[in-house]
């Protein structure tokens, strides 16, 4: 041990000037042990396909309940929200938006009128999930409106209730009603809670925790993470590349941000000693992936990623000189530049090298245009990151994020533009929920990576920083979803 000390001091001590100079930041030690070294997407589909065949009945019991003409409508979509739910809507696309179309054009507005609270709103949210736009004025007649107020009968109503508050996650601009909701639900089933027994009191815990529709659930994660409906290991290949890549860029100071910017070979004499041999492990398994889908006339896709690869490079370069130089740039100035470093374009380019024939020139053009959603949800990233982790980040660099960018270009306190930030979080939430309603520039499965993405970075920023110090949450999620097996019946 004390040579070993001794080596480090006059490793320190040799240091020169031009040496790269880093913030250090005081990082929990990592909590993973050697399980996840050797865990791999295949290894998932392997063991999914062992209960495979033993599905096959009661998946297709499950889809004649479906289609059953004779089903109540509301017991059809409370079917239909507990297979949404499960993650299994993938094996039943079809029949459900058959059966959501054929419902959505009978619905009356009128039959809402006797219904409950729970029955509303479960209605609102399976169409809302499925991008049909249920009007949020099913739920007018929950109102006092002499008061303006909610009645107070309907907190009676735990299950309703719980159902309401996950309606209010679906709200687009403009439906205060749903604004005043959340507000009501979240106060009244903190109330209540401590009231409560067994499965129904986890279930709203869980709800006040991690808002239902935006949190992946269990079996939705496992699909997410896996992809388990396309090319499972290919996938593995990109995302371990996509997240690799990234989170080492991370870590690069300004000079080799630099020299990242190029994506080619003969950069390579360029870099450091110690970043060559993962820049060329990075590079290797990109061009093989780039074999691949050459051969199958989806090189454009690769071109995508790389580029986006780049531009992050770039920003992540922009921000390492406004430190280097303690230059504080103003808000919209940082956004504009934040708007890359969400990573949001490097994971979802990456996400469509291995989407198969959907992703046609047509819907690769709608991507690149910068469309509404996809805007919403790289300032819903970057901003939900900065309001989490300003505060840790700030004790080892330069205060370059939304935070302290918008405190300096509007003259506010930090509780001012904390709270600000927060709305523009909502209001990005809601321009993704609007960008996911009928009729949709594109399907529903392209828009799927940058929904689910938002979803992650909701489950991982929304109370805490759960990415920096995951030992809240994410590691209960971790294990769920990649180290416990799945359950046999």
């Amino acid at each position: 041990m004390a040579a070993n000390e001794s080596n480090t001091t006059q490793k320190e001590n040799s240091k020169t000037s031009t040496d790269p100079v880093r913030p250090v930041a005081n990082f929990p030690p990592p909590i993973w042990d050697d399980r996840l070294l050797s865990l791999t997407v295949d290894y998932l589909v392997r063991e999914l396909e062992a209960y495979a065949k033993a599905i096959d009945e009661p998946k297709e019991e499950l889809r004649r309940l479906i289609i059953n003409v004779n089903m109540d409508s509301n017991a059809k979509l409370c079917l239909i929200n507990s297979v949404y739910r499960l993650g299994l809507r993938y094996m039943f696309r079809e029949e459900i938006e058959c059966q959501l179309d054929k419902l959505f054009k009978e619905l009356n507005m009128e039959d809402y009128d006797q219904a409950d609270l729970h029955t509303v709103s479960t209605n609102f949210q399976v169409f809302r999930q499925h991008g049909y736009k249920l009007s949020c004025d099913v739920f007018n007649k929950f109102k006092d409106h002499s008061s303006g107020k909610f009645k107070e009968y309907i907190t009676a109503d735990v299950r309703g209730m719980l159902s309401f508050y996950e309606s209010t996650q679906l709200r687009i601009r403009g439906e205060s009603i749903l604004d005043e909701a959340i507000v009501f639900t979240e106060a009244h089933l903190v109330d209540v809670v401590d009231t409560l027994e067994g499965n129904l009191a986890r279930q709203v815990r869980h709800a006040l925790r991690s808002y239902f529709h935006r949190g992946m659930h269990i079996v939705e994660a496992r699909l997410y993470f896996s992809n388990y409906e396309k090319e499972c290991s290919t996938y593995d290949s990109l995302s371990k590349l996509a997240n690799t890549h990234v989170n080492y860029l991370q870590q690069l100071h300004k000079e080799e941000l630099r020299i990242f910017t190029d994506w080619e070979i003969n950069v390579m004499e360029q870099l450091p000693e110690y970043i060559k041999p993962l820049y060329n492990i990075l590079l290797n398994e990109l061009t093989e992936v780039e074999k691949q889908l050459s051969r199958e006339g989806r090189a454009d896709r690769v071109y995508a990623s790389k580029q986006a690869f780049q531009e992050l490079a770039g920003g992540y370069l922009q921000e390492a000189e406004w430190r280097y130089h303690r230059h504080v740039p103003s808000f919209e100035e940082y956004l504009r530049n934040g708007l890359i470093t969400s990573t949001y374009d490097v994971f979802i380019k990456s996400s469509l090298m291995v989407m198969g024939d959907i992703v046609c020139d047509k819907a690769l053009a709608w991507y690149e245009s910068r469309t509404n959603i996809e805007e919403a949800a790289k300032l819903l990233g970057r901003i939900y990151n900065d309001v989490t982790t300003y505060q840790f980040e700030g004790e080892r660099a330069q205060q370059v994020e939304s935070v302290h960018t918008y405190m300096k270009t509007f003259g506010v306190p930090e509780n001012v533009a904390v709270n600000e930030l927060k709305k523009m979080i909502e209001n990005n939430w809601k321009d993704i929920n609007e960008g996911c309603l009928k009729p949709t520039e594109v399907s529903m499965e392209l828009l799927a990576p940058i929904l689910n993405l938002s979803r992650m970075t909701d489950t991982i920023y929304r109370y805490n920083d759960r990415f920096t110090f995951p030992e809240n949450t994410i590691v209960e999620y971790v294990t769920l979803l990649f180290i416990d097996s799945v359950p046999k019946y």
